[in-house]
This record gives structure tokens, C-alpha cells and sequence, in this order.
């Protein structure tokens, strides 16, 4: 069938390369303008697909062009732009979305991050066919995973979420290709959505919880990068450990800093930060990073 993938980054790629090694017709490949669609044009490029960079896809000609490869079945692999609908009506058997949630749990933008940040201890990935709505259409195939008590975002998503997910898109063509792929409602009585995962939701409260901190670090983990402040720095925390017990220190006080990491107290233990950096500077190992801006035991977080 005559295919069109429209996405980005490692995960557009890698669908785009699988689809064609599996003996596809990709018949074009959308991708943004940016550094994130650089890795699609590139395997494009050397696959001979034809591939466009429209700035949004809500551009007139990009219509015009889309409806012009008489597409049977459009792809969705990574897309943080908008969708027009008159767009999802033009493939003849529709168009799939990759959405690396169990739908209807997890709908929108930082589905991975709000799994973590919620301590969820499974998740996994949903095909889906696109619609309207935002993460609403009726279910293709799902795949569930194990959150590992270590995972971060980044893990998560690199070491299990996009290799399984872009198995996951080559077989629901194969089911489409068979006239076997169902079309299961979405239960709309279990659905959640949650914001994009920004600095908004970043912050560290450190008289929370130390599990509660802990799975927002790794939640943010590498993306938008949890914070706190210190002398009216911004301070981004990855690499995160939870230490349990209890110190006596007040909360957000530097406890220890060693190769290992920065240890800070909590409310009812303390977290150990492996990497730190100032906002937008370098990530740093922990004793590095103390040295760049004089950190010693005793200084308090959250100032």
C-alpha cells in the first residue's frame, strides 16, 4: 500500500528505515524544518523517499502535496505539530499515530515524563487511528512494559519505548495490509490527561516525600530537567538516588558531596544528585560541579 510517515527525531527514522527494509511503498515523509527532523531527511535522503519540510502542517500547499501522493494509509511517528483533519481524511485506510502511553492513560505531550512523575510501575505504548480529538481514536494494538524503580524518561523511552514502538508500527501496517487490524473504543471512563512537562511542573519542593522527588528528578530526566534554586541560580538535577533514611537536616540542605553525587535532605530522607548544572550551562559530576560554583555542606536548596 502506498504509504506517507510523517514525523521526527530518532523515532521517525527509525520507522521510516523499518518500513522500507519490510518492503513498504513509503511514498513521502514529512518532517519539520528543524534539528528534529534532520534524522528523517537524512534516511530519506539515502532511501530515495521523496521528503518535505513544511514549516506547519497546517500550510496550504502542504494539502495540495499530500493529497498529490494519493496516499492509502498515512503514519503519525512522533508529531508534536497539529494535524489538520482534512489532512487525516485523505489516506483511503486511514491514518495510525504511535502514542507511547496505554490510551486512554497518559493523553498528550509528555505522556513518558507524567508515568514516571505519577510512580507508575507499568506503561507501555498505543497504535492508534488518528482523529480529531487529542489521543482519542479508537485503539489498533497496545504493548505493555515494566518502569524499572531506575528508569528516567530518557531510559525508558531510548532503551524500550522506541525500539517496541517502531516494531509496533510495522505490524500494524502488516495487520492493515491483512484487513485484520481491529478498531477498538477508547474506554473514555479511565482516560487521563496531563499538561506538557515544563518548568511549571519542575520544580523541587524538597519537604515532599523522598519518593515523591525522586520520580519527578527521573521524570524530567533529560527533558525539561527538574530544578531548584540556590542564590538565585536556577539548578537543573539528573542522575538522581533516593536515600531513605531519615538525616534530621532541614529540607533542601546540602548533606554530603562526593564523586557519587550532591546529597540533599528531604522531608523524610534524602536525595543523592549525580549530575547537576546551572541552567543552561553543562551537566557536571557532582564534586565538578560544587568546585564551578563553590558548593559546600551547609548550603540550602530552595532559597
Amino acid at each position: 500500500m502506498r504509504i506517507i510517515v510523517v514525523g521526527q527525531g530518532p523515532f521517525g527514522e527509525k520507522v521510516l528505515e523499518a518500513l522500507t527494509q519490510n518492503g513498504e511503498d513509503v511514498v513521502g515523509a514529512f518532517c519539520p524544518p528543524g534539528k528534529s527532523g534532520e534524522p528523517m531527511k537524512e534516511i530519506a535522503e539515502r532511501l530515495g523517499v521523496s521528503f518535505f519540510r513544511p514549516n506547519r502542517m497546517s500550510d496550504p500547499e502542504v494539502y495540495d502535496t499530500y493529497a498529490g501522493l494519493q496516499p492509502e494509509l498515512s503514519m503519525l511517528a512522533f508529531v508534536t505539530d497539529i494535524i489538520p483533519e482534512r489532512l487525516l481524511r485523505i489516506p483511503s485506510l486511514g491514518t495510525i499515530c504511535y502514542h507511547p502511553s496505554l490510551l486512554p492513560r497518559h493523553r498528550g505531550a509528555s505522556a513518558i515524563n507524567w508515568a514516571i512523575i505519577n510512580g507508575d510501575t507499568r506503561t507501555g505504548l498505543t497504535v492508534f487511528w488518528a482523529d480529531e480529538g487529542i489521543d482519542t481514536g479508537p485503539i489498533l494494538l497496545q504493548k505493555e512494559v515494566k518502569i524499572a524503580p531506575e528508569d528516567t524518561t530518557g531510559s525508558l523511552y531510548f532503551n524500550t519505548l522506541l525500539p517496541l514502538g517502531v516494531e509496533a508500527m510495522v505490524e500494524a501496517v502488516e495487520l492493515i495490509g491483512k484487513g485484520k487490524a481491529p478498531r477498538i473504543s477508547q474506554d473514555e471512563s479511565k482516560a487521563t490527561y496531563e499538561p506538557p512537562c515544563d518548568d511549571s511542573v519542575a520544580a523541587v519542593d524538597w519537604k515532599k516525600p523522598t519518593k515523591n522527588l525522586y520520580n519527578l528528578i527521573r521524570g524530567c530526566d533529560p527533558q525539561p530537567g527538574s530544578y531548584s534554586t540556590l542564590e538565585g541560580k536556577k539548578i537543573r538535577l539528573y542522575a538522581a538516588r533516593p536515600c531513605q533514611e531519615a538525616t534530621g537536616n532541614p529540607p533542601g540542605e546540602v548533606i554530603s558531596i562526593e564523586k557519587g553525587g550532591v546529597r540533599v535532605a528531604t522531608k523524610d530522607g534524602a536525595i543523592e544528585i549525580g549530575r547537576l548544572r546551572v541552567d543552561k550551562g553543562e551537566k557536571m559530576e557532582a564534586t565538578e560541579f560544587a568546585r564551578s560554583i563553590d558548593l559546600t555542606t551547609g548550603d540550602r536548596f530552595g532559597d
